[in-house]
């Protein structure tokens, strides 16, 4: 058996690779490298550049490795973005997604982890919110997510098929053992545009919207440490693979922090002062999303290690001098044998 990783090698994608190698799992990433990094994938995974929609790569990776779980990241993610280009998100992080589950339908695969956000919630009316909250997305980021849940449940009512949809929180911070971390340049994750700016790698950095209706007036989020989520992922595998039926689970700590808090932390952390400009709110930003994850603690077992968002920022800060000078597009030699021709246009 083999677990097939879209997105692999962008930021919690690769961080799911190593999770999987560690437990000894086969591991086939597919990614187009629009956003990840060839260097990210660890060598004894195997990498595929292409399109998640190319269904003929795709589907003959699932035959050549026996692969028997998706676990599917490739996608774009930055909620203004989706605002200014929501067809750009309907194709890649919808359509696109069809396409991969019609491959694992038509291949036989029977497990399928998909990375849905809890951009699905909007501004939820009680928080912590639970899964069965009201959707209301406020971004073409969000329904196209939850576009992609609904055709899971469709795909999973029609055939042989089960699923887990994991709702994410703000997901941050780094690989403990600096495998791996956030490398994206231009990211728009807050603590990794303050732990940039902690280092010197940006002048200053913006909150967006100092008004809303919060303690502070800046945005409060639920912070979650990539490895408990990439732990997450492998629980819900487990369950799904012993013949659990199909599931929607929040991954969050149940806890929020304004921006002005999370701010506060990395400058604390990093023991360093930096310019911090205010301006005008972005379009698609909810006011308040914390998790309720009960759902995931009962349904398989999920235990969070590194629920401190202390702990969180000096990972994040770590890597991000881990990350100097390492920042390329390159492709290694070690796998370029291994590429596929890329077809279309995916954000991983």
């Amino acid at each position: 058996m083999a677990v097939l990783v879209t997105g692999g090698a962008g930021y919690i994608g690769s961080h799911m690779v190593w999770r999987l190698l560690d437990a000894g799992e086969e591991v086939v990433v597919v990614d187009r490298l629009s956003t990840g990094f060839d260097w990210a994938v660890p060598r004894e995974a195997e990498l595929l550049v292409g399109d998640i929609a190319d269904q003929e790569l795709v589907e003959a990776a699932i035959h050549r490795h026996g692969v028997d779980a998706v676990i599917h990241f490739a996608g774009s993610v930055v909620v203004p973005d989706s605002v200014a280009d929501p067809l750009g998100y309907y194709l890649n992080n919808t359509v696109k997604s069809r396409a991969l589950i019609e491959s694992a339908v038509r291949t036989g695969v029977r497990h399928f982890i998909f990375s849905s956000t809890a951009a699905v919630y909007g501004t939820p009316a009680e928080v912590p919110v639970r899964e069965d909250a009201p959707t209301l997305p406020e971004s073409p980021y969000g329904t196209s997510k939850l576009m992609t849940e609904a055709m899971l449940r469709d795909a999973s009512a029609a055939h042989d098929f089960r699923y887990t949809a994991l709702r994410y929180f703000n997901v941050a911070g780094a690989d403990p053992r600096l495998r791996t971390g956030q490398s994206t340049r231009g990211a728009t994750h807050l603590i990794k545009v303050a732990s940039e700016t902690a280092t010197g790698k940006r002048p200053f950095m913006e909150v967006f919207g100092t008004d809303y209706p919060t303690p502070d007036g800046t945005c409060i989020r639920d912070y979650i440490h990539v490895s408990d989520l990439t732990d997450a992922h492998y629980l819900a595998l487990g369950r799904l693979r012993a013949g659990a039926s199909s599931l929607v689970a929040n991954c969050g700590y149940g806890r929020g922090y304004s921006v002005k808090e999370v701010i506060e932390t990395v400058q604390k952390v990093a023991g360093v002062g930096f310019e911090v400009r205010l301006a005008a709110r972005r379009p698609g930003d909810a006011v308040s999303v914390v998790a309720d994850a009960g759902r995931a603690h009962r349904e398989f077992g999920w235990a969070p290690q590194f629920d401190d968002l202390g702990t969180i920022v000096r990972h994040a800060a770590a890597w991000e001098e881990a990350l100097k000078g390492r920042n390329t597009r390159e492709v290694h030699p070690s796998h370029l044998a291994r590429h596929a021709p890329s077809t279309g246009s995916q954000v991983a």
